[in-house]
């Protein structure tokens, strides 16, 4: 559903922090990025959703090349994006949130609100409060629950569970687990290794801007060089139904 190919880029003010990466994930499927602070993760998904211009390489959704196309075009194409920070509007309420998620289909809003509420019930509890005022993990949702509303068929997440608690990173990892279930193509950057390789079927390691390993999330869990580089040396045993 989503790959990249080849991918080179980084920012005007530095050289190429990116360098060659390829990603992809299926329909359905949940693939983690994980790599050591520097390695490009969150730099190759920014370039990934159109946030960062690639110098080099191919970005295909559904068969069809989006490479440098601009932020708008790529979440009409089907691509959603959900950044680590700054990721809803926090002075417009739950429901007004929402509604700017429709932009691209706004006589959809109000169905597509009711489907949001009836899958993220806190949602529809917290509906006429500004975003501003809910928690870490619950403004987490409201920003994936916007990137749905434009029925998305690839959805990018950029460190969804920094900054919260173990218990709210928990929850909302069992929410991505989710909306990978419901056949949605998921890739994931995230610093919580460990507890991300528990919920994700694939991973791919990031080392200097480029592909180091590539495999099912439980195979590069319990790569020994992998768990003593990036997990710690815990032992794990990931899946994907997070048991």
């Amino acid at each position: 559903m989503l790959e990249a190919t080849d991918l080179v880029g980084g920012y005007p003010s530095a050289e190429q922090i990116v360098k060659g990466v390829a990603l992809s994930a299926d329909a359905g499927e949940l693939v983690t990025i994980i790599g050591p602070n520097g390695a490009g993760k969150s730099t190759a998904l920014k370039l990934v959703s159109g946030l960062l211009k690639p110098s080099a390489g191919a970005v295909r959704l559904a068969g069809q090349d989006l490479a440098g196309r601009s932020p708008q075009a790529l979440a009409r194409a089907g691509l959603g994006f959900v950044p680590q920070e700054h990721n809803v509007f926090a002075s417009l309420t739950v429901a007004e949130n929402l509604e700017m998620g429709c932009l691209f289909a706004p006589r959809e809003a109000k169905a597509r609100s009711a489907e949001a509420y009836a899958r993220f019930p806190m949602l529809a509890e917290k509906r006429r409060d500004p975003a501003g005022s809910l928690s870490g993990g619950q403004r987490q949702i409201l920003a994936m629950a916007m990137a749905l509303m434009a029925r998305p068929k690839a959805l990018l997440l950029d460190e969804p569970t920094a900054g919260l608690s173990p218990a709210a990173a928990h929850d909302l990892f069992a929410t991505i687990r989710g909306i990978a279930r419901d056949g949605l193509a998921v890739l994931m950057v995230e610093q919580n290794a460990l507890e991300a390789l528990e919920i994700s079927d694939r991973a791919t390691v990031l080392v200097d801007g480029r592909n180091h390993l590539d495999g099912p999330a439980a195979a590069v869990a319990g790569d020994p060089d992998i768990r003593r580089l990036f997990l710690g040396g815990r032992q794990s045993t990931p899946g994907p139904q997070g048991q």
